[in-house]
Protein backbone atom coordinates (compact mmCIF):
# COMPACT_ATOMS: atom_id res chain seq x y z
CA UNK A 1 0.00 0.00 0.00
CA UNK A 2 1.80 3.65 -1.24
CA UNK A 3 0.40 6.65 0.88
CA UNK A 4 -2.27 8.00 -1.97
CA UNK A 5 -2.30 12.04 -1.59
CA UNK A 6 -6.09 12.28 -2.45
CA UNK A 7 -6.84 9.45 0.74
CA UNK A 8 -10.01 10.74 2.93
CA UNK A 9 -9.12 11.33 6.23
CA UNK A 10 -9.90 8.10 8.11
CA UNK A 11 -11.53 7.65 12.03
CA UNK A 12 -11.44 5.80 14.70
CA UNK A 13 -14.85 3.70 14.05
CA UNK A 14 -13.76 3.59 10.09
CA UNK A 15 -11.74 -0.14 10.70
CA UNK A 16 -12.54 -1.15 14.83
CA UNK A 17 -12.66 -4.15 13.72
CA UNK A 18 -9.44 -4.71 11.90
CA UNK A 19 -6.60 -5.66 14.65
CA UNK A 20 -3.25 -4.12 14.04
CA UNK A 21 0.06 -4.43 15.40
CA UNK A 22 0.40 -5.12 19.37
CA UNK A 23 0.63 -2.21 21.78
CA UNK A 24 4.15 -2.34 22.49
CA UNK A 25 5.30 -2.74 18.97
CA UNK A 26 3.61 0.95 18.49
CA UNK A 27 5.22 2.98 20.96
CA UNK A 28 9.01 0.94 20.27
CA UNK A 29 8.44 0.92 16.52
CA UNK A 30 6.21 3.67 16.23
CA UNK A 31 3.83 1.84 13.82
CA UNK A 32 0.42 2.98 12.63
CA UNK A 33 -1.85 1.31 15.02
CA UNK A 34 -3.80 0.41 11.89
CA UNK A 35 -1.95 -0.59 9.15
CA UNK A 36 1.38 -1.06 11.10
CA UNK A 37 3.83 1.38 9.12
CA UNK A 38 6.34 3.51 10.79
CA UNK A 39 4.63 6.50 10.24
CA UNK A 40 3.44 7.36 14.23
CA UNK A 41 6.05 9.61 15.21
CA UNK A 42 7.31 12.67 13.79
CA UNK A 43 9.91 13.72 16.18
CA UNK A 44 11.41 11.34 19.07
CA UNK A 45 8.01 11.65 20.68
CA UNK A 46 5.84 13.89 19.13
CA UNK A 47 3.36 12.70 16.46
CA UNK A 48 2.84 13.02 13.29
CA UNK A 49 -0.57 14.35 11.74
CA UNK A 50 -1.39 11.18 10.02
CA UNK A 51 -0.49 7.73 8.65
CA UNK A 52 1.24 8.23 5.20
CA UNK A 53 0.31 4.95 3.99
CA UNK A 54 -3.43 4.23 5.31
CA UNK A 55 -4.03 8.22 5.92
CA UNK A 56 -5.45 7.31 10.01
CA UNK A 57 -5.29 10.93 11.37
CA UNK A 58 -3.53 10.86 14.79
CA UNK A 59 -4.73 13.87 15.65
CA UNK A 60 -8.15 12.63 16.63
CA UNK A 61 -6.33 10.94 19.75
CA UNK A 62 -6.34 12.63 22.72
CA UNK A 63 -2.91 10.79 24.76
CA UNK A 64 -2.41 14.29 26.60
CA UNK A 65 0.32 14.78 29.27
CA UNK A 66 -1.17 11.50 31.50
CA UNK A 67 2.24 8.99 30.20
CA UNK A 68 4.43 12.14 31.13
CA UNK A 69 3.57 12.25 34.56
CA UNK A 70 3.34 8.89 35.22
CA UNK A 71 7.02 8.43 33.81
CA UNK A 72 7.97 11.79 35.97
CA UNK A 73 7.25 9.95 39.32
CA UNK A 74 8.22 6.07 38.34
CA UNK A 75 11.50 6.75 37.04
CA UNK A 76 12.05 9.47 39.18
CA UNK A 77 11.05 6.93 41.89
CA UNK A 78 13.58 4.21 40.66
CA UNK A 79 16.42 6.21 39.84
CA UNK A 80 16.18 8.22 43.60
CA UNK A 81 16.55 4.51 44.73
CA UNK A 82 19.13 3.72 42.94
CA UNK A 83 21.02 6.62 43.65
CA UNK A 84 20.61 6.27 47.06
CA UNK A 85 22.05 2.51 47.12
CA UNK A 86 24.80 3.82 45.15
CA UNK A 87 25.75 6.08 47.69
CA UNK A 88 25.49 4.14 50.46
CA UNK A 89 27.76 1.28 49.02
CA UNK A 90 30.45 2.81 46.84
CA UNK A 91 30.41 6.89 48.43
CA UNK A 92 30.97 8.35 45.02
CA UNK A 93 31.77 11.82 44.89
CA UNK A 94 28.98 13.95 43.64
CA UNK A 95 30.48 14.73 40.12
CA UNK A 96 30.25 11.17 39.50
CA UNK A 97 26.36 10.59 40.88
CA UNK A 98 25.84 13.57 38.30
CA UNK A 99 27.54 12.14 35.48
CA UNK A 100 25.64 8.90 35.91
CA UNK A 101 21.83 10.01 36.78
CA UNK A 102 21.50 12.62 34.58
CA UNK A 103 21.93 11.00 31.49
CA UNK A 104 20.47 7.80 32.80
CA UNK A 105 17.22 9.68 34.30
CA UNK A 106 16.83 11.77 30.30
CA UNK A 107 17.03 8.22 28.34
CA UNK A 108 14.96 6.05 31.08
CA UNK A 109 11.65 9.51 30.09
CA UNK A 110 12.97 9.73 26.63
CA UNK A 111 12.41 6.28 25.80
CA UNK A 112 9.93 5.05 28.16
CA UNK A 113 7.62 8.28 26.74
CA UNK A 114 7.32 7.10 23.14
CA UNK A 115 6.35 3.72 23.99
CA UNK A 116 3.94 4.83 26.79
CA UNK A 117 2.52 7.54 24.26
CA UNK A 118 2.57 5.28 21.31
CA UNK A 119 0.79 2.18 23.51
CA UNK A 120 -1.90 4.59 24.41
CA UNK A 121 -2.43 6.15 21.10
CA UNK A 122 -2.72 2.59 20.23
CA UNK A 123 -5.53 1.53 22.82
CA UNK A 124 -7.71 4.60 22.28
CA UNK A 125 -7.33 3.40 18.61
CA UNK A 126 -8.50 -0.51 18.93
CA UNK A 127 -11.08 0.76 22.19
CA UNK A 128 -12.00 3.32 19.92
CA UNK A 129 -12.32 5.33 22.86
CA UNK A 130 -14.59 8.70 23.12
CA UNK A 131 -14.59 12.27 24.62
CA UNK A 132 -17.02 11.47 27.80
CA UNK A 133 -20.11 12.75 27.67
CA UNK A 134 -23.12 13.23 30.46
CA UNK A 135 -25.96 11.40 29.64
CA UNK A 136 -29.08 14.10 30.15
CA UNK A 137 -32.18 12.20 31.15
CA UNK A 138 -35.74 13.37 30.05
CA UNK A 139 -37.55 13.77 33.61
Amino acid sequence: MSGVAGARPSTVADDVERPGPSLGAVGLKGLCPRCGAPTLFAGWARFADRCGQCGLDYEQFNVGDGPAAFLTLIIGTIITALAIALELTVHPPLWLHMLIWVPVTAAGVLYALRLAKGALLAAEYRNAAKEGRIRQDAS
